[in-house]
């Protein structure tokens, strides 16, 4: 399957979740979700670690480019959801790493999933507040040295990024992924667009509406929007 460039951003035109699942754990790497801020925000080594990895459209924005350039069936997959439908595929037969959010999120999260999965191998965990170079040394050693197969960042861009970038380098037999703030509306402190808002693709809008603050963010997805209208894409 081959990549398609926006603004020299490679991004792939998945059919579905499960597409991006079997590509991710055959090839392993980098699951980076795309929405128009990482098109947008691109830096010469942001684009570089997306670009050697699996860059997947979780944004209305980048789908609606890749159906422009002659993808049709180019899907959407919230990162959100993504990790728990690789959590629920491979439980039984994978070891997971968890790092991101504060302390007690972080252990919610693993005590969430430790009740819904029995079974399930968490290889280790931290929170996501690594504050000086000893700390990161010591993920990184940690995760060397425990090779565990799905390692989740969630930390928010590029920070995961670039720390997922270090990790790989140091274990590069797992799959990676990105996760934002999806441990907070995994725990429920963080409220998600319903079914509503993404049917009609508004989920921009909820956002807004219930954090004001990220209106600084939106703004540069109206310039997303008049390069994808214009053809600068």
């Amino acid at each position: 399957m081959k990549t398609i460039s926006l603004r020299g951003v490679n991004v792939y035109p998945f059919r579905s979740a499960d597409e991006i699942i079997d590509f991710a754990d055959s090839r392993k790497g980098i699951l980076v979700a795309i929405n128009a801020e990482k098109v947008m925000h691109a830096t010469d080594e942001t684009r570089e670690i997306i670009n050697r990895n699996i860059g997947y459209c979780d944004g209305d924005g980048p789908v609606f480019a890749l159906r422009k350039k002659g993808y049709p069936q180019a899907c959407k997959v919230a990162g959100c959801d993504l990790w728990l439908m690789i959590i629920d595929r491979f439980h039984s037969e994978k070891s997971f790493y968890i790092v991101g959010a504060t302390e007690d999120v972080n252990k919610e999260v693993v005590a969430k999933l430790q009740e819904k999965y029995p079974d399930i191998h968490i290889a280790g965990r931290r929170n996501g507040f690594i504050n000086d170079q000893k700390e990161k040394e010591a993920v990184l050693s940690d995760i060397a040295e425990k090779r565990p197969d799905v390692v989740f960042v969630a930390m928010g861009s590029p920070r995961q990024e670039l720390l997922m970038a270090e990790m790989q380098k140091r274990h590069p037999e797992a799959i990676y992924q990105g996760l934002g703030g999806s441990f907070d509306v995994f725990t429920g402190r963080n409220l998600r667009a319903g079914k509503w808002w993404t049917d009609h693709h508004l989920e921009s809008l909820f956002q807004v509406i219930h954090d004001p603050k990220r209106i600084k963010r939106k703004i540069h997805y109206w310039r997303f929007a008049w390069w994808l209208l214009a053809d600068r894409l």
